[in-house]
Order: structure tokens, then sequence, then C-alpha cells
């Protein structure tokens, strides 16, 4: 029925001689579903024509030309239809449907009368296809046609039946779930945020296991047991992801993603992975934290992950979306303010703030003894006076350089004025002070010998605190009176030269 040009004939001008009982016409007209009676015999001679011509891959032969099929449509002639056929195509009677099957066969459907056609050129007695239909008032019929050749009927295919069954409900409730389908997947696929939709039904599994055995405390299980965190981390199935999380990992397509997901799931990973498992433990199904994952390129990235169980799916964890915003640049600004904090600028070492509250936490941690070296450098404003901020900047540049490769940890440097640096050296004596200040004064000398321009040049000094009843701020001013002590005779030194 699919595209044909059709005329109809009456039942006495199909060359049968017997005619139908009245039973089987009473079955014909009553029938539930849309009944033709056809005459192919018109389309065997054509393909048989074809086949003498040497055609065997019919369908390429159609396909190359699709007026071949219009020429095979246009042999169809339809000998009767039945009540609900009349019906379905909102035709008065039999005339006016007949002569109106240019309006009822219409739009794209030679493709699929074409596979009609090869299935009969194969040797089926029997086609079948789905296809659309138009009634006369153009409503849209979706259909599932069935056709058989008549018993008596093989030879020239004089009488074929054709079944016309009305799917039009079934594929437009079809249509729009695809349509919902296709909105949902466009939201996934299109979304700005990266998307997962994984399988915890693995982990669920493991967990269980572990309360099964009269696990209360699963913190204290995961401290003893960080393997049990690994092997549920294995467990975890990635079922889907969209483009934004692509091109968040650097993957080339979800193949090369999934292949090298524990490129992307390690290390730093794994601590916040260990707090998601404790509060799945919990029952909180729902989660937001911040976490650690890696690009394929290798890049650290931080990323706010937002995990969600599917509803339905909280007896076996067998659907969850994890949404994942990438923070890395915030975090990095973030900790570039808190360096800003905790830093100067200019030499990279800690400022005085940090100083400040570092002997604070020396003080309470009682870390003795505790020396602190104060170290001032010589000539800054001279050289600033006479050569500009600039180059006073560069010694100071400088300074930094040799104050951070002397204070190695546990100790810690700290530039606590315009040219004055100290370092505190927790569990350190007075000999490790000394010997602190000659490593500088040698730092100094490689530096002078590296760098051209202005003399660098140190005036340092020590102290330390030997027990608990020690106060380091105290211990720190006796430093740099010592500093000053030794800033003097520099200048007297520089005065008789």
């Amino acid at each position: 029925m699919s595209g044909r040009a059709v005329e109809a004939r009456g039942n006495d001008a199909v060359g049968h001689p017997e005619k139908p009982s009245e039973d089987g016409l009473a079955m014909f007209e009553l029938a539930p579903i849309s009944l033709w009676l056809e005459d192919y015999s018109g389309v065997k001679a054509q393909l048989d024509a074809w086949r003498d011509e040497g055609v065997t891959d019919l369908r390429a032969f159609l396909l190359a030309d699709l007026t071949r099929v219009s020429r095979c449509a246009a042999l169809i002639r339809v000998i009767d239809v039945n009540r609900r056929t009349l019906q379905l195509y909102e035709a008065p009677d039999r005339f006016r449907l007949l002569g109106s099957l240019d309006r009822v066969f219409r739009g794209d459907m030679l493709a699929v009368y074409a596979e009609e056609l090869v299935q009969l050129f194969e040797g089926s007695t029997t086609f079948s296809s789905q296809t659309v239909n138009y009634t006369l008032s153009g409503r849209r019929l979706d259909i599932l046609l069935n056709g058989a050749l008549l018993p008596g009927s093989e030879g020239d295919w004089g009488r074929v039946l054709v079944a016309i069954d009305d799917v039009t409900e079934r594929e437009q409730a079809r249509r729009a779930k695809a349509e919902v389908d296709a909105y949902a997947r466009g939201l996934f696929d299109h979304s700005p945020v990266s998307l997962w939709v994984e399988d915890f039904s693995g982990v669920k599994r493991l967990v269980d296991e572990v309360r099964a055995c009269g696990i209360d405390d699963f913190r204290t299980f995961t401290d003893v047991h960080p393997e049990f965190v690994e092997r549920c981390m294995s467990e975890i199935r990635i079922l889907d992801v969209n483009n934004a999380t692509l091109r968040l990992f650097r993957a080339a397509d979800r193949g090369e993603l999934l292949l090298r997901k524990h490129e992307v799931f390690r290390d730093a990973m794994r601590q916040p992975f260990r707090e998601q498992l404790i509060d799945l433990w919990a029952g909180k199904l729902l989660q937001q934290r911040e976490v650690v994952n890696y690009a394929l390129d290798g890049e650290e990235l931080n990323l706010l992950m937002q995990f969600s169980v599917f509803p339905g799916h909280e007896a076996d964890w067998s659907l969850v979306q994890v949404a994942l915003t990438d923070i890395t640049a915030r975090k990095k600004a973030e900790a570039y303010l808190e360096f800003l904090g905790k830093h100067d600028v200019l030499t990279k070492l800690h400022n005085r703030s940090f100083y400040v509250d570092e002997i604070d936490r020396l003080q309470r941690a009682g870390l003795w003894p505790v020396s602190v070296v104060v170290a001032d450098l010589n000539g800054l404003k001279a050289l600033n006076d006479r050569k500009g901020h600039a180059a006073g900047d560069q010694l100071l540049r400088r300074a930094g350089e040799v104050v951070a490769a002397a204070a190695e940890a546990p100790y810690r440097a700290a530039r606590i004025g315009g040219d004055e640096f100290a370092i505190l050296m927790p569990g350190a004596d007075a000999l490790a002070a000394e010997a602190m200040i000659e490593n500088i004064h040698r730092l100094t000398d490689l530096n002078n010998q590296f760098y051209g321009g202005a003399t660098l040049s140190f005036a340092a000094g020590a102290a330390t605190a030997v027990g608990p009843g020690a106060v380091i701020e105290d211990v720190a001013r006796r430093a740099d009176a010592r500093m000053y002590e030794d800033k003097r005779r520099h200048y007297v030194l520089a005065s008789k030269d």
C-alpha cells in the first residue's frame, strides 16, 4: 500500500473463476482491521522482466532510481476494501476512497514500498512494513502493513491480501517518548557542568557485607583497612558522561575516558572518596564536597562534587548522578590570596604576620630549645638613594634567595621589616644558630659571585631559648640587639676602608 498509484477493478474482473463464499465475504467485510484485496500480477511481470535482464540485487536497483518503484506501484490494482478500511481512512464509500488514493499514499513512502518488493522478489509469499498513510481529511496514520499471496495466486500474484493495523496511538506515544528522551539527552549532553551517571551497586554490596560482619564504627574500619576504600573505588561502574566531562578531563571521547579512568581517580581523590563512603554508610544519599581529580594530561583539577542517588534506587545505589563543577581557578585564587596573607611578594619569604603567629605557635608547642636568627641587609638605603628603588628591590630579592636557601625545613624564614629578616629555628641550640649565621654569610659570598652590581651583605645576630620558662619574643629581641651590634661593627670597618 505504500506509495501506490492504484486503479480499482471489480471482483469479476480479476480473472479468477472461483467466487468467494458468502462466509468469506462476510469475514472480509466485518474484519476489525483494514483489509485490501489487490492484484499484483502486473508487478510480478515487471519484476520477472528485470530478473531476465540480469537484476539480482533488487534493493540496490530500486534505490538507485526510485522511479522504478513508482512504476511498480502504478501496476497494483485494488480489487476491494472492507468496511474498517473506509472507517480508518475517513471515506464515505469505496468509490470516494479508491478515487482519492493519491491523497492516502503520499510523502516519502517509496523506499518503504521498495522493501516490500524485495521481499517478494526474494521468494517470500508474505511481506511487511511500517509506514505512513493519510486519511481523506489529511490526518496522519501510522500503519503496520502485512501482505500475503492468497493460496492459488503464488504463480501470478493475482490475489494479494493486505492487512493494515493502525498503530498511530502507539507511534505517537513512541515519538513523544523519543522527544522527551531527546530533550533529556540534550540537557545531559550539553550541560555546562560535568555530569556522570554511575552504578554504585558494587559499592553498596561491599558496604553491606561489612555491616553484616557487625562493624558499627565505619570510620575506624576504613582507617585500619585503607585497602577497602581502594576496593570500593574499583567497583564503581561509569554508565555515561556528557560533553562537558570530556572537555574538562581532556578526553577525545567517552571510550578514552573510561579506558583511562584510573588516571582520573587517584592520589588526592582517595581521602574525599573515603568521606563519601562514610556518608553513604550513614545514609546520606545526597552529598556535596570538594574533591580532587586529574585530567588525562595530568593537570590536577579542584572540583565541587554533588552526588545523588536517583529516586527509586535507594536500595541498591545502582543509578547515581555526579555533577562536577570546576573550581580550580577559584582554588588557585584562594591559595594565592592565602599566600599573600602569609608571604612577602617581593622576596617570596613569609611575612611579619606569619612570623608573629609562628612565634605564638612555637611558644605553645614547647619545642625547646628554640633559636632566633635576625639578619639585616647592609647598605640598602644608600643603594636606593644612589641608584633608585628598582636596584634596591633587586638586592632584596637576592637577599630573599639567600635566606630561603639557608632556612631549610623545619626552620621558617620571614621578612619582618623593610630590610630585616628573621629565621625561627625550633629544636636548634646556640651552636646551630651560629652555624646558621655562618651559612648565611657563605651563601651570600656565592650570591655575590653569581650576580654583578651591588654587593649583598648582612649583619646578623642570634639568641636561644633553652627551656619552658623562656619567652621567644624576648629571645627575638636579644637576637635583634646582637644584629645591630654586628651592623655597627660592619659600618665601623667600612668607614676605615
